[in-house]
Protein backbone atom coordinates (compact mmCIF):
# COMPACT_ATOMS: atom_id res chain seq x y z
CA UNK A 1 0.00 0.00 0.00
CA UNK A 2 1.49 3.48 -0.91
CA UNK A 3 0.36 7.21 -0.21
CA UNK A 4 0.66 9.72 -2.98
CA UNK A 5 -1.08 13.14 -4.22
CA UNK A 6 -3.08 14.21 -6.74
CA UNK A 7 -4.36 17.21 -7.44
CA UNK A 8 -3.96 18.26 -3.75
CA UNK A 9 -6.29 14.69 -2.94
CA UNK A 10 -4.71 12.15 -0.87
CA UNK A 11 -4.22 9.08 -2.90
CA UNK A 12 -4.20 5.85 -1.30
CA UNK A 13 -3.09 3.17 -3.85
CA UNK A 14 -3.86 -0.76 -2.42
CA UNK A 15 -2.99 -3.87 -3.98
CA UNK A 16 -3.68 -7.89 -3.20
CA UNK A 17 -6.61 -8.95 -1.95
CA UNK A 18 -9.11 -8.08 0.78
CA UNK A 19 -10.93 -10.07 2.79
CA UNK A 20 -11.56 -10.57 6.39
CA UNK A 21 -8.33 -11.56 7.37
CA UNK A 22 -6.32 -9.14 5.79
CA UNK A 23 -8.09 -6.20 5.09
CA UNK A 24 -6.78 -4.39 8.47
CA UNK A 25 -3.90 -2.44 7.04
CA UNK A 26 -6.20 -1.16 4.52
CA UNK A 27 -8.59 0.12 7.01
CA UNK A 28 -6.02 1.66 9.39
CA UNK A 29 -4.77 3.82 6.52
CA UNK A 30 -8.42 4.50 5.05
CA UNK A 31 -9.28 5.49 8.67
CA UNK A 32 -6.15 7.94 9.35
CA UNK A 33 -6.79 9.19 5.74
CA UNK A 34 -10.32 10.06 6.59
CA UNK A 35 -9.71 11.82 10.14
CA UNK A 36 -6.36 14.12 7.78
CA UNK A 37 -8.82 14.76 4.72
CA UNK A 38 -11.66 16.09 3.68
CA UNK A 39 -11.41 13.95 -0.36
CA UNK A 40 -9.70 10.18 0.07
CA UNK A 41 -9.50 8.32 -3.24
CA UNK A 42 -8.59 5.12 -3.32
CA UNK A 43 -6.52 3.77 -6.51
CA UNK A 44 -8.54 0.40 -6.57
CA UNK A 45 -6.04 -0.45 -9.97
CA UNK A 46 -4.15 -3.39 -7.93
CA UNK A 47 -6.76 -4.89 -5.82
CA UNK A 48 -7.38 -8.33 -7.32
CA UNK A 49 -9.94 -9.83 -5.31
CA UNK A 50 -12.70 -7.88 -2.44
CA UNK A 51 -15.27 -9.59 -0.42
CA UNK A 52 -18.01 -8.25 1.57
CA UNK A 53 -15.35 -7.01 4.11
CA UNK A 54 -13.73 -4.50 1.65
CA UNK A 55 -17.24 -3.62 0.71
CA UNK A 56 -18.10 -2.52 4.39
CA UNK A 57 -14.85 -0.73 5.06
CA UNK A 58 -15.32 1.70 2.01
CA UNK A 59 -18.53 2.35 3.24
CA UNK A 60 -17.86 3.23 6.69
CA UNK A 61 -15.08 5.04 4.64
CA UNK A 62 -17.47 6.71 2.37
CA UNK A 63 -19.55 8.05 5.97
CA UNK A 64 -16.20 9.48 7.42
CA UNK A 65 -15.13 11.25 4.45
CA UNK A 66 -15.66 11.99 0.69
CA UNK A 67 -14.47 8.93 -0.34
CA UNK A 68 -13.97 8.24 -4.20
CA UNK A 69 -12.65 5.00 -5.88
CA UNK A 70 -10.55 5.23 -8.84
CA UNK A 71 -10.08 2.10 -11.60
CA UNK A 72 -11.54 -0.51 -9.75
CA UNK A 73 -10.87 -4.00 -11.20
CA UNK A 74 -13.47 -5.83 -13.05
CA UNK A 75 -13.97 -8.20 -9.69
CA UNK A 76 -14.21 -4.72 -7.49
CA UNK A 77 -16.50 -2.93 -10.01
CA UNK A 78 -18.90 -5.82 -10.06
CA UNK A 79 -18.93 -6.12 -6.41
CA UNK A 80 -19.75 -2.73 -6.30
CA UNK A 81 -22.44 -3.23 -8.70
CA UNK A 82 -24.58 -6.24 -7.63
CA UNK A 83 -24.56 -4.32 -3.87
CA UNK A 84 -25.47 -1.32 -5.39
CA UNK A 85 -22.48 0.33 -3.78
CA UNK A 86 -22.07 2.13 -7.15
CA UNK A 87 -25.11 4.51 -6.97
CA UNK A 88 -23.32 6.23 -4.05
CA UNK A 89 -19.64 5.87 -4.21
CA UNK A 90 -18.14 7.82 -6.48
CA UNK A 91 -16.54 5.45 -8.58
CA UNK A 92 -14.01 6.82 -11.59
CA UNK A 93 -11.99 5.26 -14.36
CA UNK A 94 -8.74 6.84 -13.38
CA UNK A 95 -7.34 8.46 -10.23
CA UNK A 96 -6.89 11.92 -12.35
CA UNK A 97 -10.80 11.64 -12.48
CA UNK A 98 -11.39 11.23 -9.20
CA UNK A 99 -9.34 13.44 -7.83
CA UNK A 100 -11.07 16.15 -10.02
CA UNK A 101 -14.57 15.07 -9.46
CA UNK A 102 -17.32 17.00 -7.64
Amino acid sequence: MAQSECRGVLVISAHGAYDMCSVKPLAEALDAAAKAHRTVVLDASGITFGDSSLLNLLILTHHETDLRVAAPTRQIRRLLEITGADTFLKVRETVEEAAACH
